[in-house]
């Protein structure tokens, strides 16, 4: 099958891997229609992640249709059209069933291999997806794939985010980058009665989607989002501050933007130290709220929110590509080119 895989930093390849293969009784292969390129997909794109194997198929976010099932699916056939979270999780253990399937002690990242253990990605044709019956949900009708796509990564990370935050409808909140999963934040903030929402980010085409979604737009760049925000509390401070980023920059953004007693609720993927220590936060009194969104939890939680929302998820996905074309997809994503926000790719 086609694929794009890992090269090196910064060098991808559209080539041929192996086909995946039903390896145990609760696999499912399902034929790729539609793969995200996801901003975490930067972090192995310029080897802030390492020990990938060269190879390795790309990506953890996709939606397709089943075209072969291990002995023990109950749930799927061939045929269906499916939605698959970022990760496998087994829907048995302790953490899958107080909801935090992303912590699931089974999982498997999608598009992580190393030293030939793992998971290709969903960048490719096909996909080998274990744990199928607890793993994938079956795509709403009337929903598109592009919305489903979302619903397995960006829209569930940005609504967890914003639940995290604990939003109160005379609040103040700050949504910290204007990126997908940002801008999913944002509308999940108004979809939870916010009423006083500020989004930062540095980008016209961005900040042009979260004023649409309802948020008043700051750029850092040309307008100081501290004066900003203290001008429009009353030297308070937010409410909460939603950082989706994962930078040592947007922690200390987020750490002088929040007002004490206040939350931080951080999704973004770090890969540096944090801007502000214990210490800090103590002296804050600060409540701090941060991991990996548990997504097939809430993919279950949001289809009906999905359905009713389905334009306004779908409007963030500003660039499509055949696969064959994932290289280059990859590059005007990586540089923001042509406005893009999300790019995704079809088989």
């Amino acid at each position: 099958m086609k694929a794009i895989t890992f090269q090196d930093k910064q060098t991808l390849k559209y080539e041929n891997i192996p086909d995946p293969k039903i390896l145990q009784a609760g696999d499912a292969i399902v034929r790729v229609h539609i793969a995200g390129v996801c901003g975490s997909d930067l972090h192995v794109y310029h080897g802030r992640e390492t020990g990938i194997d060269c190879g390795t198929a790309m990506g953890h976010e996709f939606v397709g249709e089943i075209v072969e099932t291990g002995s023990a699916v109950q749930r799927f056939r061939k045929g269906d059209v499916v939605i698959s979270p970022f990760s496998t999780n087994c829907g048995e253990c302790h953490f899958c069933k107080i909801g935090l399937t992303c912590r699931c002690l089974h999982n498997q990242l999608y598009g992580w291999r190393e030293k030939g253990e793992g998971l290709h990605g969903g960048q490719a044709e096909y996909v080998r997806v274990p744990m199928a019956d607890a793993s994938l949900v079956l795509l709403p009708q009337g929903v598109s794939y592009k919305a489903g796509l979302m619903l397995g990564d960006n829209f569930s990370t940005g609504y967890y985010c914003a639940e995290q935050a604990d939003i109160q409808a005379n609040g103040t909140y700050v949504i910290l980058g204007c990126g997908s999963v940002g801008l999913m934040a944002v509308l999940a903030t108004r979809m939870m009665g916010a009423a006083h929402i500020y989004a930062i980010d540095a980008i016209a085409e961005r900040l042009q989607k979260a004023e649409s979604f309802g948020a008043i737009p700051i750029n850092f760049k040309t307008q100081n989002p501290v004066e900003i925000i203290m001008e429009a509390t009353k030297g308070i401070g937010a409410d909460a501050v939603l950082e989706v980023v994962g930078s040592n920059e947007a922690s200390s953004m987020a750490m002088r933007l929040v007002r004490p007693g206040g939350i931080i609720s951080t999704v973004g993927v770090h890969t540096t130290p944090f801007a502000f220590t214990p210490a800090d936060a103590y002296d804050k009194n600060l409540t701090f709220k941060i991991g990996r969104c548990p997504a097939r939890h809430y993919m279950t939680k949001l289809t009906d929110k999905l359905i009713t929302f389905d334009a306004q998820i779908n409007s963030v996905i500003t660039h499509e590509f055949d696969l064959a074309e994932g290289v280059e997809a990859y590059r005007i994503f990586d540089k923001k080119e042509d406005g893009c926000i999300k790019s995704v790719l079809t088989c």
